[in-house]
């Protein structure tokens, strides 16, 4: 986690390092980040489901201005409440920056305070893939234990309800099922890459126990 004030680049608090490279940048679809993240469609069902449960009440005592009053009162309310839901949507989906290189996933998250969560893929076990149909999909990913993601820091940009161990996910992104190819193959690359690296490590290791097991009884081995 890192705090910044410069953005050299979009989403990132600092310059890639030689060799890493970006494959992709993306940010939640804000509409589907209000359904899915803040519920307004269930806000608006229980506004409505309360208008006609208190008109049917209000009709049995007050006259039709009465009763139209009221409801006027209740859609007030009902679209003060969902315009502040889909604002704080809209805001959240455009001050965050996600971010996929051949390294690591960054997310730029937060709208008063932003800050940048660093996950690299030595630390990503597994991501899955959750397509809805609007086109968007959700893509968490699962965590090394020594990771312990915060629910809290990482909400909405967390898989709801799953706590143990909380899942950080790139949320209602727009074509999911490509970016999510995108990142399995990256995470493969960086797997057959680690492999590749300590394979060569142990042969060197085995090269030079070699070389020591072979000199004379006068030589020594250098390090």
């Amino acid at each position: 986690m890192k705090e910044y004030d410069f953005e050299p680049i979009r989403g990132l608090p600092e310059h890639l390092p030689p060799g890493e490279e970006m494959l992709w940048q993306g940010a939640p679809r804000w509409t589907a980040l209000a359904r899915r993240a803040f519920h307004v469609r269930k806000v608006a069902v229980y506004f409505v489901l309360l208008a006609i449960w208190l008109a049917v009440g209000w009709s049995q005592e007050q006259s039709a201005v009465g009763v139209v009053q009221g409801l006027l009162w209740i859609a007030a309310l009902a679209a003060t409440a969902i315009g502040a839901l889909a604002l704080l949507a809209w805001a959240m989906a455009r001050s965050t920056v996600y971010t996929i290189t051949t390294r690591r996933v960054v997310m730029r998250i937060g709208v008063a305070l932003q800050i940048i969560m660093n996950l690299p893929f030595a630390q990503i076990r597994s991501a899955d893939l959750r397509l809805y149909s609007d086109g968007t999909g959700d893509i968490p990913l699962l965590m090394a234990d020594a990771a312990r993601p915060s629910y809290m820091l990482f909400w909405p940009h967390v898989r709801p309800w799953t706590f143990s161990p909380p899942r950080p996910m790139l949320r209602v992104i727009p074509d999911a099922a490509r970016v999510a190819e995108l990142l399995a193959n990256a995470l493969k690359a960086h797997k057959a890459h680690g492999e590749s690296s300590e394979g060569q490590s142990e042969d060197a290791d085995e090269g030079a126990a070699l070389s020591g097991a072979d000199a004379g009884p006068n030589t020594a081995a250098v390090s």
